[in-house]
């Protein structure tokens, strides 16, 4: 099973310039060296602050909007991420339970396998895993 663990920001987090200290980049590379040899991190980033960021929105046959941050709500902003592929919800719970975080709050959420899609095809199947292996490849 894979789960997108998400790191909430926070004011502290999303300030313009914010950026973690020596000693918090040492834990986390660390904490991630743990979960890369034993074979359950697939991704893992951090994010830079709302301000560079900006949304795009949808709003029926309308033409998309583009809206630049930063955005007010931070609780709700994302500061990072990791993709963890772990044999049970109990699994992902252990490791991030040992997260070198001393304050703030992650949300995890299972990651849908194409099979789980109850109107994906076969062939639809097949498409979606050659485009993986394709992007996979860009990564190299």
């Amino acid at each position: 099973m894979r789960f997108m663990v998400i790191v909430k920001s926070d004011e502290k987090t999303d300030a313009a310039g914010a950026q973690p200290s020596a000693e918090e980049l040492q834990e986390m590379g660390k904490f991630n060296e743990e979960l890369v040899k034993a074979g359950v991190m697939l991704a893992g980033e951090g994010l830079h602050p709302s301000s560079e960021g900006f949304r795009i929105q949808y709003s029926g046959d309308t033409e998309a909007r583009v809206v630049d941050g930063p955005f007010a709500e931070s609780k709700e902003l994302i500061a990072g991420y990791w993709i963890l592929q772990v044999k049970d919800r109990a699994e992902v719970i252990e490791w991030m339970k040992r997260a070198p975080f001393r304050e703030g709050e992650i949300e995890i959420r299972r990651v849908f396998e194409l099979e789980e899609f109850s109107d994906a095809t076969p062939e639809i199947i097949e498409h979606e895993k050659k485009l993986r292996e394709q992007a996979e490849a860009n990564q190299a």
